[in-house]
């Protein structure tokens, strides 16, 4: 597979010229309803229980009850032992469940621990299984071993759709994440993902440009739409809107959708209910009028 150099200077300054916009407050609304609408709800703790999912998964359906006219998140997302509490929770909202499995955050267990953890999580009826790839192997040069396993995993979704996670705060460079997005892409993801939200830096618009010029190549080279989701480290309802931006103009309208586009990033969800609740009451609510799940 043939390596793309990526120029960094010219990658950061074309992303940050997305920050730059001026977008009219009716689209403003729209945008943050959009944005809304492609957040996954992420609870990845030691001390997650039943409880706390079907909390989220209750935000997940209807994340402000003072306006019952927004639309749903786009998925909850949780370990595979939590998956059937999710599933029972969201019911047939449209919700979709995903599930980290493969060893999060790690990506260092066994292949066949991995692959059983995915199917596992498939059969409690996750749709969407977020994987990490194995960073030492990829830095280490050892890129067919990535490929096979991302292959390997794909394989063992079934129809559910597989997220493989970079890990790009670890990749450093845009010319690995370049070579890491192309190599999943090839190896079946159906979305590439920037960061388990555990590893600084996370998501930057940077970072994110890079994975979406990667679709937008492959998209124009086979006719397959492959997704992109920035996690970790987006909090404020003006950066989604930066993302969209760059998503419309960098890949176009096709994207603009929680089927290609998502933000991992569950503390969004409320600065967005903030600044909508703003633009509907004409101030701004108390944090305290939004649950936390």
């Amino acid at each position: 597979m043939r390596s793309i150099s990526v120029d960094r200077v010219m990658a950061d300054q074309r992303a940050a010229s997305f920050t730059k916009r001026s977008i009219k407050t009716s689209m403003k609304e729209s945008g943050l309803r959009l944005a809304l609408s492609m957040v996954d709800l992420t609870t990845l703790e030691g001390k997650d229980s039943p409880e706390k999912v079907k909390s989220l998964c209750r935000k997940a359906i209807t994340p402000d009850i003072n306006d019952p006219t927004l639309p749903s998140v786009a998925a909850v997302c949780v370990y595979p032992e939590l998956v059937t509490i999710a599933k029972d929770a969201l019911g047939d909202s449209g919700v979709k469940v995903a599930s980290v499995a493969t060893g999060f955050p790690s990506g260092q267990y066994p292949l066949d621990v991995r692959l059983e953890d995915t199917r596992r999580a498939v059969e409690a009826g996750a749709d969407e299984i977020d994987m990490v790839i194995s960073r030492g192997s990829f830095l280490a040069g050892d890129r067919t071993k990535v490929f096979d396993e991302i292959a390997s995993i794909k394989d063992a979704c079934g129809k559910a759709h597989l997220k493989v996670i970079l890990e790009t705060g670890e990749l450093e460079t845009y010319d690995l994440v370049r070579a890491a997005s192309d190599l999943s892409i090839a190896a079946g993801a159906d979305f590439i993902k920037t960061s388990t939200g555990k590893v600084a830096p996370a998501a930057t618009m940077g970072v994110t440009l890079v994975m979406l010029e990667a679709v937008r190549d492959h998209y124009l080279k086979t006719g397959r739409h492959i997704g992109v989701k920035p996690a970790g480290g987006i909090r404020k309802a003006k950066q989604s809107l930066h993302y969209l931006v760059m998503v419309k103009e960098t890949v176009g309208d096709d994207w603009l959708t929680p089927d290609l586009f998502r933000f991992g990033a569950s503390g969004l969800a409320n600065d967005v209910l903030m600044q909508l609740g703003k633009l509907r009451e004409g101030h701004y609510m108390a944090a305290y009028d939004f649950s936390e799940a």
